[in-house]
């Protein structure tokens, strides 16, 4: 939050809202460019942030085989209209080498990704190969889902389409029975 300019937002939504026609003395108002500030300081949050951070320590455990956490909800904004898009996203890998991280840094980095101006295909991307940087397992697969209020909100206003995207690393990226293995575990309620 250090690089965020509060009152520089505060004066862009000022003009925003007396660009749309709106009287910003109203006491609806108010406040109004104060709360978005720091709202947008929150929801950036990520622009200071490295989401490999989050596996620079990590565990070694006698386990090679898939792990998977599933619906990890967030929240982001587009960055072609700054409306929110939101879903959730599911990670898969193969630990290499006995490295594991902990499950909650998983959830963490799809929060840090995230919380910036973003496109959903980059949030999808940056996770899997902040993973397979950080920890080198034998493979990771990503897959993200989420509704875009530029879909729901204008243009073709459409609520509940939902958009998936996926990204395979290391051994998901060729073999198509151990992708459909997690897309099997996805599904399970």
């Amino acid at each position: 939050m250090s690089n965020v300019d509060l009152k520089k937002i505060e004066e862009a939504v000022k003009m925003i809202l007396e660009a749309v026609g709106e009287d910003v003395n109203r006491e609806g108002l108010l406040d109004t460019p104060k709360r978005v500030s720091k709202m947008y300081a929150e929801m950036f949050s990520g622009l200071q942030e490295d989401p490999r951070e989050y596996f620079s320590t990590v565990f070694h455990e006698d386990h090679e085989e898939l792990v998977l956490v599933k619906d990890i909800p967030f929240y982001s904004m587009c960055e072609h209209h700054l409306v929110p898009f939101y879903g959730k996203a599911h990670i898969a890998y193969v630990p290499s080498d006995g490295k594991v991280a902990g499950l909650s840094k998983l959830g963490r980095c799809v929060e840090s990704v995230a919380r910036r101006p973003q496109l959903q295909e980059r949030i999808t991307s940056t996770v899997a190969d902040a993973i397979m940087e950080m920890l080198n397992p034998k493979g990771v697969y990503v897959i993200v889902e989420a509704e875009h209020m530029c879909m729901t909100m204008r243009g073709l206003k459409k609520p509940g389409a939902k958009t998936v995207t996926s990204a395979a690393r290391g051994i998901y990226e060729t073999d198509d029975v151990k992708r459909s293995e997690i897309i099997s575990f996805i599904q399970m309620s």
